[in-house]
């Protein structure tokens, strides 16, 4: 083994290198995770799909169930202000079920919609 002033050289080649992989509250293991993308790579992207989820919810739950806005607000945990908020974004198709987040940079990388139809996303 090479030696620096005596002291062995650790991690002369990469793959050898004992990397961590603790994961994080989503997944025990980061090879193991079922997000897209890391939480840690960007992360305002977790907290947007949440939303999204959220929001869709909300727009489903009002059509189904026919409920108020202050319903909605407290089965949700949110203000009445942001449900009008969603009912606003919704106005304008932007939480159309089939839609996707077009990630900043405008990737035109093929996706699927909810039908499982690739599709491409153009910024």
């Amino acid at each position: 083994m090479a030696t620096r002033r005596g002291t062995p050289l650790v991690d002369q080649v990469p793959e050898l290198y004992p990397y961590r992989d603790d994961g994080c509250e989503l997944s025990p293991s980061c090879l193991n995770c079922p997000l897209p993308r890391c939480k840690y790579d960007d992360p305002g992207w977790l907290q947007r799909e949440r939303r999204r989820k959220r929001d869709h919810a909300v727009l489903e739950a009002r059509r189904r169930r026919d409920l108020t806005v202050p319903q909605l607000a407290e089965r949700f945990g949110v203000s009445e202000r942001t449900v009008f908020r969603i009912m606003s974004r919704d106005a304008g198709h932007a939480l159309h079920p089939d839609s996707t987040i077009v990630e900043h940079g405008g990737s035109s990388e093929p996706t699927e919609d909810r039908r499982g139809i690739e599709s491409e996303t153009r910024a």
